[in-house]
């Protein structure tokens, strides 16, 4: 199944950080917190503004973006964790 965002959402997959911490231990499941990075999996056309033309949108598919602890809504889509949230929920593109 596909999922095509409406307006200006974005599905996103989570970036998952690393196993181990510098000093080369082990960091347990249920001890990490969820990243807050993330990987651009599919954008809306846009939001439309007064007079009913689209804005176009900022990020595109494949980008690598940086969004707020608490953004978005979970879904699962052909068994993988996705979120779903607003572009004006993304901080930033990383480069």
């Amino acid at each position: 199944m596909a999922l095509k965002p409406l307006h200006d959402r974005v599905l996103v997959e989570r970036v998952e950080g690393d196993e181990k911490t510098k000093g080369g231990l082990i960091i347990p499941d249920s001890a990490k917190e969820k990243p807050a990075e993330g990987l651009v999996v599919a954008v809306g056309a846009g939001a439309k503004d007064d007079d009913g033309d689209r804005i176009e949108m900022d990020v595109k598919e494949g980008d690598k973006i940086l969004f707020g602890k608490w953004s978005g809504t979970e879904v699962t889509i052909d068994g993988k964790e996705l979120l779903i949230m607003k572009e004006s929920d993304i901080l930033g593109i990383l480069s």
